[in-house]
């Protein structure tokens, strides 16, 4: 007898189900519905406060959210990877830098963006002379040479 009528649960689309009055009902957000992250709800609300457009379907800030956090997964990834590679365990602005540029897809997302504190890509230019190693061998020779006494060395002591 305390079943709502089938007619009355057609009619306004929410039935009773299984909890009684006294229990609350679980709430599921988006995101855990899509399996995702990033807030679908605060997406879709920005889309639809940002006035884009007129309308925004259901699927957009969901397809939004995806896409938003494809892309910071793979960042923090490369990024997590340079951090490695300079013995650091945090990331910092630089390995976010050499992240993104060091990756050609990111590298052509991102091309006009400026990482604050990010420096610069190590990069030699071809015109730049190299010097050579064999100058440092007759330094160390004359040095010895000269009991340590070179005019060089003096104003360093």
């Amino acid at each position: 007898t305390n079943q709502p009528h089938p007619a009355h649960q057609d009619m306004c689309g929410k039935g009773r189900g299984d909890h009684s009055e006294g229990q609350s009902l679980k709430r599921t957000t988006y995101s855990a519905r899509a399996g995702l992250r990033f807030p679908v709800g605060r997406i879709s609300r920005f889309l639809r406060n940002g006035r884009y457009a007129a309308q925004v379907n259901l699927s957009a800030p969901i397809c939004l959210a995806a896409v938003l956090e494809y892309l910071a997964t793979e960042i923090l990834e490369l990024a997590g990877n340079a951090a490695r590679d300079s013995k650091r365990a945090r990331i910092i602005p630089r390995h976010l830098l050499l992240a993104v540029r060091n990756d050609v897809e990111l590298d052509k997302l991102l091309g006009e963006v400026t990482i604050a504190a990010g420096g610069v890509l190590p990069e030699v230019h071809v015109a730049v002379p190299t010097k050579k190693r064999s100058n440092t061998s007759k330094k160390t020779s004359n040095t010895k040479k000269n009991g340590g006494n070179n005019k060089k060395n003096k104003g360093n002591k």
